[in-house]
Formats: C-alpha cells, sequence, structure tokens
C-alpha cells in the first residue's frame, strides 16, 4: 500500500503553520504601530498581508487552505513578514509544494522482517547505542548498548517501541532523560516537521491520537506547529546503574529502505561515558549467564 499526502492534508497543514506563526508576532516585531487592544495575540491577517506584499484576500485564502498554485517568491516574502526561522522556511516550501518531496513510503499492512544486515550494522556498533526507526519514530531493531542504556526495547509491546511515544509518557526512557522536555518538544517539532510526508498515515494518525489522549504535555506543544530539521545532537542521560553517561547522537536515511533511519549515539570523549558503558555492558553479560 502506498501513502501519499493529499493536497488537502498538506493545504490544512500550511494553514494551520501560518496561523500559528503569525499568532507567535507582535506588530512591533515586523515594524508596524501596536494599535489598540486585541482580542487575540499576534498579528491580524491584514498585518501580515501588508507586509508582505499581498491582498488580504490571498493571504486569508492560505489561512483557509484554499486550492492555490502560490509562487516560490510569494511564499518568501510571507516567511519574510512571519520571521521564519531557516527550519520553518523550508517547512513552508515544502509544504506549499515547492521543494522535491521523497517518494511515497511504501507501507505494509504487516510489517516486514528487518533485513539482517541492518541488524549486522547495529550490533557491529558495539558500546554505542543504536537502533532503526521508522517513518512514525517507530523502533523497528536495536542493540544491546540501546537497550542497557535507554532501557529493554524488547520488553515492551510492539505498539509501545516508539521514540515519541517513549517521550511523552511516563517511560524508562523518559525517565533516565535528563531535560527530557527539551528533548520531548525537539524530538515533537523534528516529528512535525517529517511527518508532512506522511500526515494520513493511518500509524501516524493513532500515533497523534493517542498522545494527545494520554500526554498533557503533547496536548499543550502539537497545536503549536514548531519544527526543525534535527534534533541537539547533545545527549545526557542518568543512568540508574552508572549514573551520568554523555552522548553526541546522529541519524543517517537508509539509503536502501528510504524510509527508514539509523540513529547512533557516540560517548562524548570528554566524558568518562565509554568506560561507564563497558562496566554497563558487563553487568548484562553477568545477569544474562
Amino acid at each position: 500500500m502506498v501513502v501519499v499526502v493529499t493536497n488537502k492534508s498538506r493545504r490544512a497543514l500550511l494553514a494551520n503553520f501560518l496561523r500559528t506563526r503569525r499568532a507567535r508576532l507582535s506588530p512591533s516585531q515586523i515594524g508596524l504601530p501596536a494599535g489598540g487592544r486585541r482580542r487575540t495575540p499576534g498579528l491580524r491577517r491584514e498585518e501580515v498581508a501588508l507586509a508582505a506584499g499581498v491582498s488580504v484576500a490571498y493571504y486569508t485564502w492560505l489561512e483557509q487552505a484554499r486550492d492555490l498554485h502560490v509562487s516560490r517568491s510569494v511564499l518568501e516574502s510571507i516567511a519574510n513578514a512571519l520571521r521564519l526561522s531557516a527550519d520553518e522556511r523550508l517547512h513552508l516550501l515544502q509544504l506549499a509544494d515547492h521543494l522535491d518531496a521523497p517518494a511515497p513510503v511504501e507501507r505494509q499492512e504487516k510489517r516486514e522482517k528487518l533485513d539482517p544486515l541492518l541488524q549486522r550494522l547495529l550490533d557491529s556498533q558495539g558500546m554505542n547505542p543504536a537502533i532503526i526507526t521508522g517513518p512514525a519514530c517507530d523502533i523497528r531493531a536495536w542493540n544491546r548498548a540501546a537497550c542497557a542504556v535507554f532501557g529493554d526495547f524488547s520488553a515492551l509491546p510492539e505498539h509501545e517501541r516508539n521514540i515519541l511515544w517513549l517521550g511523552f509518557v511516563e517511560s524508562t526512557f523518559r525517565q533516565r532523560l535528563v531535560g527530557w522536555e527539551d528533548y520531548a518538544q525537539e524530538a515533537l517539532a523534528v516529528f512535525r516537521a517529517k511527518s508532512r510526508h506522511v500526515v494520513d498515515d493511518p500509524d501516524v494518525v493513532r500515533l497523534v491520537d493517542e498522545l494527545e489522549r494520554v500526554s498533557p504535555e503533547f496536548r499543550q506543544w502539537w497545536p503549536q506547529h514548531n519544527v526543525r530539521t534535527v534534533t541537539d545532537p547533545s545527549q545526557e542521560i542518568k543512568h540508574p546503574q552508572v549514573g551520568r553517561l554523555v552522548f553526541e547522537h546522529l541519524s543517517f536515511q537508509v539509503s536502501t529502505h528510504l524510509n527508514l533511519r539509523l540513529c547512533i549515539w557516540l560517548p562524548d570523549p570528554a566524558s568518562n561515558t565509554l568506560e561507564k558503558l563497558e562496566e554497563l555492558l558487563k553487568w548484562e553479560d553477568a545477569d544474562v549467564r
């Protein structure tokens, strides 16, 4: 089954994104007089239109998710008016279909068994925790070091093996994250940016619905439409057995499976994390015996 993002879904995402970016600005931030009291925070539509050099009607149609063919120059003007960051500008252009989108994601009704070569790649990382995730942040595979650091993924029901889910619900993963709120907001912003390609995927819809049901933080942050390309590479873990662990996080798209990503946590060489990982994995081996 091929999951395709419909034009209607893309227009709705674009409209919501513009509204949230408009709501966070004040007139003075774009060089306009403050005027009188406002019933709602942020700029008025006509102020954005004025700053962007487009008609009020045209900008209003964008926020109403009308079927328009917007030129790149108009989008750039709107991005400038809304003071968008580089990541937000990229997101805007992609939502408006002005940048190449990835090919539609092939989704199997029953998840296929992972390529053994990818599992070997994970296992070859040794002391470096490593996982492979799917398009909905679902954890498809992991190595021993990942379980030792973040918790035993194999002990979780399959539907709970999800980075975003584990970051927002009470879990071993969340408990061990230092500064989990910052991490969760960053991970959510990355998910928001990437999910534009799979917004109609039933797995993504189900994940968002479930997180809105169980997590007050998710309910608060998801409507904000914040986006970013990557999370902060630095990540700190407070482990119950070995204490503080400090990592640098990297992720890569798997070229032979474009809907999968390889995520690796490298021990910070300025810390004693590597020595602690060696100790931790020795304990894990002793427990297995």
